[in-house]
């Protein structure tokens, strides 16, 4: 595939999905290709081809990618790892969509709500983070020269954050039909780091700006939330503030949206959404004990959203008082998080008033 503007020309569809098939073969007890492709019962060039990408898993018959899990995982591959299989082959989509655009195809992220795993995916390849799950893994000793990430080249990241800008503005045009595209398209732009970039994305979130007013649910409610997260990325704090008070509290059906949102993001709705109307009429089925980890660990590891996961934890202990009950260890350590937190005077006033509402909650459900 030909990358105009590209000084590399090359970018190959299923480079995410391969290096983590890498992985997966990495943490078994056969370390070596030409291993692997013996146990598998296929000769060694089309391994070699999965691993690279050259020969993209997502091209693979159902049910010999099936059969290639079930037998990676008899052979001791890691499940965590073998579990990113799926959100790597939608991230290979994503890039592969964004730098080679289709006449007339419909971009993959106005098709479905990607996962905070296919997010994971995708900036793999951007910037080199690596992603929790794997940061986890004991690095596997290698011969020679091997890549650390399935990172893009300079070149193709140009081309695909300028092709995602473009995206982004003609979202923006189609009106409602584009909210969905148009803001997980700007959720991405912000892993663009260039002077240029960081100038197009103040210009396009402070435009979605005044969304974070606009009281309760509405139809752009997802809009507002993306757009204020993204300004604290840029480091403006106040629209994430006032998201909370005009747009979130005290209102039953923008509270029930923002936790749906948090339950697909940290895996507590499994199945696929096409669209961001499950944050109102989502599942009732999810799982609250999955959902207060998401949000202790997201407390944890990103301060920088500390009102937002404050007031979500808020509103999900609330109304499930006896959660701490599931875990009480997690209980025990969002305690004395909570107690730290309070001691510090530069929290702001709501999530202090809220910190004490969960401190209270804790301390019910105490065993």
């Amino acid at each position: 595939m030909t990358v105009k503007g590209s000084g590399r020309g090359r970018v190959t569809a299923g480079t995410i999905a391969g290096f983590v098939l890498r992985m997966a073969r990495e943490s078994t007890s056969i370390r070596t290709q030409a291993g692997m492709a013996e146990s598998m019962r296929v000769d060694l060039a089309t391994w070699q081809g999965w691993e690279t990408g050259r020969r993209p898993l997502a091209n693979v018959k159902a049910g010999v990618l099936l059969d290639i899990r079930r037998r990676l995982l008899a052979l001791g591959a890691d499940p965590g790892v073998l579990h990113l299989l799926d959100p790597a082959m939608d991230a290979d989509r994503v890039i592969t969509s964004t730098i080679h655009p289709g006449a007339g195809a419909r971009h993959p992220l106005g098709s479905w709500v990607h996962t905070r795993d296919t997010a994971h995916m995708i900036a793999w390849a951007l910037n080199g983070t690596v992603p929790p799950v794997l940061a986890r893994r004991a690095a596997t000793g290698r011969r020679g020269p091997v890549a650390k990430a399935p990172l893009l080249s300079a070149p193709d990241r140009s081309v695909f954050f300028a092709h995602l800008r473009e995206t982004a503005e003609s979202a923006l045009r189609a009106g409602d039909d584009g909210l969905l595209l148009h803001r997980q398209c700007l959720y991405l732009c912000s892993y663009d780091q260039g002077s240029e970039a960081a100038s197009w994305m103040v210009q396009a979130l402070h435009s979605s700006r005044e969304l974070i007013s606009v009281r309760g649910w509405t139809p752009r409610w997802a809009t507002a939330r993306s757009t204020a997260t993204a300004l604290v990325r840029l480091g403006d704090h106040q629209p994430l503030l006032d998201f909370i008070d005009k747009g979130l509290a005290g209102d039953d059906s923008a509270e029930m949206a923002n936790l749906n949102y948090w339950a697909y993001w940290f895996g507590s709705i499994r199945e696929a959404q096409p669209d961001d109307g499950f944050m109102r009429h989502g599942p009732s089925n999810w799982d609250p004990v999955r959902l207060l980890r998401g949000l202790v660990t997201g407390l944890h590891q990103a301060p920088a959203y500390m009102d937002l996961y404050v007031h979500s934890l808020w509103a999900l202990l609330t109304t499930n008082r006896w959660l701490p009950l599931a875990d009480p260890v997690l209980a025990e350590g969002l305690a004395a998080h909570t107690a730290r937190l309070l001691d510090h005077d530069g929290i702001s006033l709501r999530a202090r008033r809220e910190l004490i509402v969960v401190d209270n909650v804790l301390r019910e459900n105490r065993t």
